[in-house]
């Protein structure tokens, strides 16, 4: 059977809402990469996209936002690199073992301010905020799934309690909807 995310293969594991943060770090065994947050994650999510460093064999990355400010990098930063500076999300991976440790947006966006990051490099720092949906699910076949498989895939995400969406969940595409509407002047 093929891995969803060794995070949600068996089950969800219930982060706590006053966690305060903790050291996020890159595969290398040496001279690690180390990125710092002082907060909990928000909107942590299971993601299809063929963007978003996935863990070796799984179809999905877990990835989560935290406000920019929360968000330090404190050790080996000279080993980081844009994977695609044409990207609105600029992905910062160390190019060491390629792992990336946090997306942040500089472009007029409506998630400019929070960095995206793979809550999971914190290693045995328990309490993260559990992933809370899956998106971009349909995406796993660009990338070479099967689509007779995709009931299947479903179904397991359902299972463990994720709502599969083909894009953000409701409440983060009403989010940019309204950033949108106000940017053009239809919402004050």
């Amino acid at each position: 059977m093929t891995s969803l995310h060794p995070l949600i293969d068996d089950g969800l594991i219930l982060g706590s809402d006053d966690h305060p943060g903790g050291t996020l770090y890159c595969k290398c065994a040496s001279d690690p990469v180390e990125v710092t947050l002082s907060s909990n994650v928000a909107h942590n999510h299971a993601c299809g996209c063929s963007k978003c460093w996935k863990p070796a064999g799984a179809l999905f990355s877990v990835v989560a936002v935290i406000p920019r400010d929360n968000l330090a990098v404190t050790a080996n930063e000279s080993k980081l690199h844009v994977i695609d500076p044409k990207a609105a999300i600029q992905r910062h991976a160390c190019s060491g073992c390629g792992v990336h440790m946090y997306g942040r947006i500089e472009v007029d966006h409506p998630f400019k301010g929070l960095d995206f990051v793979h809550p999971e490099l914190g290693g045995e720092d328990a309490g993260w905020q559990e992933p809370q949906f899956a998106a971009f699910v349909s995406s796993i076949i660009e990338q070479g799934f099967d689509p007779a498989g995709m009931a299947e895939v479903r179904d397991r995400l359902h299972d463990v309690g994720l709502e599969t969406y083909d894009c953000l969940s409701p409440p983060l595409m009403d989010l940019i909807a309204a950033y949108t509407a106000k940017k053009s002047g239809a919402l004050k």
